[in-house]
């Protein structure tokens, strides 16, 4: 694949083309090794002044290039540095600082540590071990018994034991040069690898406001996710759960369901909160608050009930609109001097950050979702009229930061109760590509997003005129200023309870399609990130977390990505359907030959169920709603021919005792053949386990189809409670097949080119 940025082949690319790759700005790309397209030239120059470079006119884009030139002296070092602790060598941006260099490293724990002069670019970094929580002794001598002589002086330590010896974490250094120039930048020290998965490789994938009990309001909670997590773990020997994204959404009436497009991705919402599991729900005593906490207990059974036996859709606004009613009883109780001084320091710990979101929450409460529909300045985080209302409005800005702290101490009761049921890794929580336009996250950091952007994807053989995801993506020149302080708190928020975490689009760290605002999908264009950096941060925060990090790869994915990501530990998603020898036979490939890092699984929410697959009622359901592109016999034909070419090498691997013909049969089939590849985790699809036949989302859709708001059912389309789930001779059978394991037998496991299945 051609290098983005500049025609390839073309030995002198024009001045936008030369100011649009200082900045990461693609002006072509390669859908496929044959093929190179253009981006159109308004593309580039609206995309280059987001990032608040003028490129309006050829005077313009020569100016900005001019003085990208003449600033390169001044720059000395960039805003971000990473030092890997297995790196073979120092970045090449503290080698190329001048002999006599004066280098001051101020680390996270308040440390300055001072040395001259660089080492040379061959010089190697030593393997030494992490000293951030372990004394420096290499100037003591040593003083253990020798037989003759004093034990000589150790050897001073040089410029590289130095930077070896430096504590994980996002520190400051500044450079002094023997001219007088300064300089200073941050610097990322992170491990080599996340932490790798531990215990039983196999679990659950859920949506969790799908996921009903007969405890819940309407929809799923995080009461159910610590059911469900303590019974899979001590009854089924799962090892994890993993969930959708938990983020905060963006209220509305209607409220977006999507939970891929939230108001804030640093803070979760209370609307997953177990009203009854909150503490001060025992100690209302108000006869009048009692009934009224009775009267809402109420009708929250009738809206479970309406999903659960109605065929009732599952109404987010409902079940908060009930939920807030019982929050603000709840939040007028006094909290006990051990709960006020733990909610003290969750306010402490969160700082500016928690009050901003409750403020956010609060204005949206008070004048709708939509900040440009705001009295006064309000729009803008830093007005007077902001600091106005902060003041004002501190009750229910409180209000707001309590439910914060309320579904983060329920966050953390669900992951205790994972690893009390010996779950090694335990909640796997999910992280959204990006935010909502008018969210809180882009209230309050508006500098780190890049205005009238949309991320997306270009077009492709699924989409052929692209997708526009309404997400506004981050800057990646305010990222690295900041020393990419957006990015690691959202990272720290979102893995204080979890054992692992999930990266959507995880290719975003890479590079991102932005779409300009008012253009069509297909008219945007490739920006790169500092993919080191981001991973550099992504590593340490999941080190520090414990948490073992997958990455969602699906689609369209640049060379080199999936190599980069496994280096440092990252593991991908492999979906059985997508597995093939794409570039041989074409035909499935062999267990054998999966990767080891990945997390193995049958479908994603965003797929049919393997039911719906095996059954062909995916390609029904797309034809009812209209969204086939090619007959419907034609697609019916592909499908059959697909699931058929499966079945019959599940079969041939002995995978399938019980023959063809039964879709239950098959479903177990298909989980036997994952257990057989190396993958280090499998997931389950949880609706597979009950054979659910309907998406919980159908990429494409609006209202043609009740995306994100469907109870999981079983085979007949009935929902299923948590403890009916609990019960299910069907689970019980797909788990006891996980749980005895696959083994393939040696030999040819794919039929030789050109031969057809039997």
């Amino acid at each position: 694949m051609a290098a983005e940025g500049t025609a390839p082949g073309d030995p002198a690319p024009g001045p936008l083309a030369r100011l649009a790759a200082l900045h990461g700005v693609a002006t072509f790309y390669a859908p496929s090794e044959d093929r190179t397209v253009q981006v159109p030239a308004d593309t580039v120059v609206e995309v280059l002044a987001a990032l608040d470079v003028d490129a309006s006119t050829p005077h313009a884009v020569d100016a900005a290039l001019a003085a990208h030139a003449a600033a390169a002296p001044q720059r000395l070092l960039p805003p971000t540095v990473v030092l890997w602790r297995d790196a073979p060598a120092l970045p090449d941006a503290l080698t190329a600082l001048p002999e006599g260099t004066v280098v001051h490293v101020t680390t996270e724990q308040g440390e300055t540590r001072q040395w001259p002069t660089p080492p040379p670019a061959h010089s190697d970094v030593p393997d030494l071990p992490d000293t951030s929580a372990v004394p420096d002794t290499s100037a003591v001598p040593d003083t253990s018994p020798v037989p003759a002589a004093p034990a000589a002086p150790a050897a001073p330590a040089t410029p590289a034991d130095h930077w070896g010896q430096l504590p994980l974490g996002v520190h400051v250094l500044t450079a002094r040069l023997p001219d007088g120039r300064g300089a200073a930048c941050h610097l990322v020290v992170a491990p080599a690898r996340v932490p790798a998965p531990r215990g039983p490789r196999h679990g659950f994938l859920v949506q969790l406001y799908s996921l009903l009990s007969t405890r819940s309001w309407g929809m799923g909670d995080l009461g159910d996710l610590g059911e469900l997590a303590a019974w899979a773990g001590r009854s089924l020997g799962a090892g994890f759960v993993q969930v959708n994204p938990l983020h905060a959404a963006v209220p509305g009436t209607p409220t977006d369901p999507s939970p891929y497009r939230p108001a804030s991705r640093r803070f979760p919402d209370p609307v997953h909160l177990r009203i009854e599991d909150v503490p001060e729900f025992s100690y209302v005593t108000d006869p009048a608050d009692r009934e009224r906490l009775a009267d809402l207990l109420g009708r929250a059974a009738a809206l479970r009930d309406d999903v659960l036996n109605k065929g009732a859709l599952i109404d987010r606004d409902a079940v908060w609109h009930l939920k807030r009613q019982a929050l603000e009883i709840l939040c007028a109780q006094p909290l006990g001097p051990g709960r006020r001084a733990a909610y003290c320091d969750f306010l402490a710990e969160q700082g500016t950050a928690l009050e901003d979101h409750a403020t956010w929450c609060a204005l949206a409460e008070l004048h709708g979702p939509d900040r440009q529909n705001w009295p006064g300045h309000l729009a803008d985080r830093d007005s007077a009229d902001t600091s106005r209302a902060r003041t004002e409005l501190r009750d229910l800005v409180d209000f707001h930061s309590r439910l914060v702290w309320l579904t983060d101490c329920q966050l953390a009761d669900a992951q205790r109760a994972a690893r009390e049921a010996g779950m090694a890794v335990g909640i796997v929580h999910d992280l959204a590509v990006g935010v909502h336009p008018g969210g809180s996250d882009t209230w309050a950091q508006g500098y780190a997003y890049a205005p009238r952007m949309s991320v997306g994807a270009p077009p492709d053989a699924f989409n052929a005129h692209g997708q526009d995801w309404g997400l506004p993506p981050w800057r990646p020149d305010a990222l690295a200023e900041s020393g990419y302080a957006p990015y690691r708190s959202l990272l720290r928020n979102l893995l204080r309870h979890a054992g692992a975490v999930r990266i959507d689009h995880v290719m975003g760290l890479f590079r991102l399609w932005w779409v300009p605002e008012g253009h069509e999908p297909a008219d945007g264009t490739y920006v790169r990130y500092d993919a080191e950096a981001m991973l550099a941060v992504l590593v340490l925060e999941a080190d520090r977390a414990g948490a073992t990090v997958i990455g969602e790869d699906l689609g369209t994915v640049e060379p080199g990505v999936r190599d980069a990501l496994a280096a440092r530990g990252v593991l991908g998603t492999s979906v059985l359907w997508f597995e093939r020898d794409w570039a041989g036979t074409g035909r499935p490939l062999p267990p054998g030959a999966w990767r080891e890092g990945c997390v193995a699984t049958a479908t994603t929410h965003d797929l049919p169920s393997t039911a719906a697959r095996l059954t062909g009622d995916h390609v029904a359901l797309r034809h009812r709603l209209g969204l086939l592109t090619r007959p419907l016999e034609q697609e019916r034909a592909e499908d059959t021919t697909e699931v058929t070419d499966w079945l019959s090498y599940l079969t041939r691997l002995g995978l399938l005792p019980e023959g063809a013909g039964g879709e239950e049969a098959a479903v177990r089939a298909v989980y036997r053949f994952l257990c057989a590849t190396p993958a280090r985790m499998v997931g389950v699809w949880l609706p597979d386990a009950v054979g659910d036949r309907r998406p919980q989302n159908l990429p494409g859709t609006w209202d043609q189809y009740p995306n994100w708001r469907l109870p999981l059912a079983d085979a007949e389309g009935h929902p299923r409670t948590l403890e009916e789930l609990a019960a299910s001779p069907r689970l019980h059978a797909l788990i006891e097949v996980i749980r005895t394991g696959a083994e393939v037998p040696p030999g040819p496991l794919t039929a030789p080119p050109g031969a057809r299945s039997t």
